[in-house]
């Protein structure tokens, strides 16, 4: 199967309402021999698949760059690629609905490459995820006393800004050398 029209461009999406943030997107009719699916596919932060990766139903607003608007009830599809993404797709009843979208088959290989150009360290640079860690260290009675006294976010301040100190004084030395 061709592709058979040229990609719209998406402007933004919300979902359940929330506007989302995403690096990159591409929206499509996938054609198989059961019928149609509208597949919205974006890079997002690694915050964002967390919080949506395992949700069966969205409601998905996407308005695109010339100003058409469509709602649809979406599920999502685990992100194939390498950096944090969504896929968000439904079942549609016709093409014609949808005019300018491109329409892809399983067989093409032509698949947009969303990817292309991001990095997961720019991904980062607007939003971060914070994970829980625990440790377990063998320290002087004395700091374990002081760290039994501190509060769990002035401790994390803490650690961050020390692994920070850290990384930076190893990226000195290893230029200096």
């Amino acid at each position: 199967m061709e592709v058979r029209e040229q990609m719209v461009k998406v402007k933004s999406v919300k979902i359940d309402g929330e506007e989302v943030y995403f690096f990159n997107s591409a929206v499509y009719i996938f054609a198989d021999s059961t019928g149609y699916t509208l597949e919205l596919d974006m890079i997002v932060s690694e915050v964002q698949q967390r919080k949506y990766e395992n949700e069966e139903n969205l409601i998905i607003e996407m308005e695109l760059e010339d100003g058409r608007v469509f709602s649809n009830i979406m599920h999502v599809r685990p992100w194939p690629g390498k950096l944090p993404g969504l896929t968000l797709f439904c079942g549609i009843s016709s093409v014609d609905e949808y005019p300018g979208f491109a329409v892809v088959g399983e067989n093409d290989v032509e698949f947009p490459d969303i990817e292309a150009g991001i990095t997961l360290e720019e991904i980062r640079k607007v939003e971060m995820p914070f994970e829980k860690i625990s440790l377990r260290l063998n320290l002087p009675i004395e700091q374990t006393e002081w760290l039994s006294r501190q509060k769990k976010g002035k401790l994390s301040d803490l650690f961050q800004e020390m692994i920070y100190d850290y990384w930076d004084k190893q990226r000195k030395e290893t230029s200096s050398s």
